[in-house]
Parts: structure tokens; sequence; C-alpha cells
């Protein structure tokens, strides 16, 4: 492939699209935040990166924790709205329809609507520059129960709908093209796995 060389700019795409609950004192808030992502297994530890102007920024700071929401495609318009108000001037749970729900450790509300939550305390605040990356430990997960896999214990992350953020576009994240490790699994003689 011919490739045209750009300056640096942040072109690691697709990205999940988030809601990021949190809650200090009386006052929650939702941010949408597209520059999260899983940073370490064990222990299991999240980032997410924030511009230190928006509202959530504080409310983080201050109380140590917050809540990751994975929407589903049904909520890219709030997803959109709430990545474009802030809530010093709106309450967006209200004007998007998002429903507060209690979470199981942190103060920080989850959002009945999303079929994943994850819970998860601040360790480290790092200015990298426009944005500051909060370094945090996953404290729990909540998961839509409809979602379980019948007769096992597995949630069924394909069946979410989840939403992604690819260059300056929404997108959806739902069709599997293969379960993890499907191209090493040894191939009965009667069937194959095409590779694309």
């Amino acid at each position: 492939m011919s490739k045209i060389a750009w300056d640096p700019s942040t072109m690691l795409n697709p990205l999940p699209a988030v809601l990021v609950t949190s809650k200090h004192g009386k006052i929650s808030n939702v941010l949408t935040v597209c520059w999260a992502g899983t940073i370490c297994t064990k222990p299991p530890m999240v980032s997410i990166s924030i511009r230190p102007e928006r509202y959530s920024y504080d409310l983080i700071k201050k109380s140590g924790e917050f809540v990751i929401n994975l929407p589903g495609e049904n909520l890219v318009t709030a997803v959109d709205f709430c990545g474009q108000k802030s809530g010093r001037d709106i309450d967006k749970f209200a004007t998007c329809k998002l429903n507060m729900e209690e979470a199981s450790i942190v103060k920080a509300p989850l959002i009945r609507e999303c079929p994943v939550a994850i819970e998860a305390c601040v360790e480290e605040i790092k200015k990298l520059g426009s944005h500051h990356m909060f370094i945090s430990k996953v404290l729990a997960v909540n998961v839509e129960k409809t979602l379980m896999a019948k007769n096992s214990n597995r949630f069924r992350m394909d069946k979410a709908n989840l939403l992604c953020y690819n260059h300056g576009h929404y997108c959806s994240v739902s069709e599997s093209l293969g379960r993890f490790g499907f191209s090493n699994k040894k191939i009965r003689k009667d069937k194959y796995v095409k590779l694309k």
C-alpha cells in the first residue's frame, strides 16, 4: 500500500466512546470520553484522559473515583451530546434521559441504559499536555444480566451493540469476525476458517 506521511497526531482509531460518570458531594456529572483504555490486567487497571478545563475533571480529582459506562448504539445521540455540553450549564442526565443507578463500591453513579459499567479509583494523575491521564484501578464491573450466556458465566459483549469513535465518526462494533484465538485452532477436516 502506498502511504502519505502526516504530522504526528492522535490517529490510533477506532476507540471506545464511553460515558464517564463522576460525583463529588451532591454533584454528579456525565462526560463523553474517547481517550480511554485498558492499561493492565493484574491488577485490572484502566485510564481516561480529560482536559483540565472540563467540569468532570475536578469532580474526579476531588473524589478520586469514577465509572466508565459503555453505551450501546441506541445512546449515540446522548454520547455526542454529553461530549458537547458542560455539566456547569445543564443537567445532562435529565436532558438525555439517562437514569442513574447506585454503584456497588464507588459513589459515582452507573447509567442504567449502559450494558457495562466499570467502577474505578484513581491511583495517579499524569499531566501530559492538553489532557491529563487518570491512571485507575478497577474496583468492580457491572454487566447487564440479559447479556449473560445461558448455562455459563460468560458475558456476551458481542451482543451489547457497543459504540466506537473512529476519526470523527461514531460507529458500531457489533459484528463479530472471530473469537480470540480462532486463527490458531485445530480445524476438523469438514470445517475450515476463512482468514480475511
